[in-house]
């Protein structure tokens, strides 16, 4: 009932596209929008503590506008297209193996101040299509850490430096792990991660943003 009332609602006030303004299809993204989106080639972007770090595009034009959206302006249904692209380029990778889903973790102010950690809602619509399980128990944020896009490489690193608190008693056995992002810029976040894992033995991790800010 909940969601004819929804799909009555969405039919009457016909939703616009965020990124063109067309209400044609009465959807967050059209498809015109969506199949603009370009991917990066299906290869390892860079390596990291011997982690290898994959990136789906290039953080630019309606993938910029996506990713600022959901993560900045409130618009949650972008989730579900977002971790649509990022699924459509893990197939492209056939890389085998049964993984639990590790969203970045924010600091719970910030999450409170949103009301929602954005990779979270990203992980949620990653794992309907992938089969895999999300484990948000894993890791947390203990550290409010400033803003990474103004910071150099050393910057982020001093600034994420323990900023993570691994539980490696709440990994779940035979499940390798597949740490998401949004933006893979210099790795700084994925390597703290990394590390932090690794002092807790745990080594068969995966990396996996949306964008990078450089062409391949």
């Amino acid at each position: 009932m909940k969601e004819f009332l929804i799909g009555l609602l969405d039919w009457i006030y016909k939703k616009k596209c965020y990124f063109c303004g067309k209400s044609k299809e009465s959807v967050k993204m059209c498809s015109d929008c969506y199949d603009s989106l370009e991917f990066l080639p299906a290869k390892i972007n860079r390596i990291i503590l011997k982690c290898p770090v994959y990136c789906a595009g290039v953080y630019s034009k309606t993938l910029q506008k996506m990713i600022r959206g959901l993560k900045y302006h409130g618009q949650r249904d972008l989730a579900y297209y977002q971790a649509k692209y990022m699924w459509e380029y893990w197939q492209r990778l056939n890389i085998e193996g049964d993984f639990q889903i590790v969203p970045v973790p924010i600091y719970f102010k910030r999450k409170k101040k949103r009301k929602y950690n954005h990779m979270e809602l990203v992980a949620e619509e990653f794992a309907k299509f992938s089969g895999y399980t999300v484990n948000t128990n894993c890791i947390e944020r203990i550290k409010d850490t400033k803003p990474q896009y103004n910071l150099n490489k050393t910057q982020r690193l001093m600034n994420l430096n323990k900023a993570f608190s691994a539980k490696p008693e709440e990994i779940i056995p035979g499940k390798k792990l597949l740490i998401i992002d949004d933006i893979c810029t210099t790795g700084s976040t994925f390597e703290e991660m990394i590390r932090e894992f690794n002092s807790g033995k745990i080594y068969d991790i995966t990396c996996f943003a949306t964008v990078t800010p450089f062409e391949d």
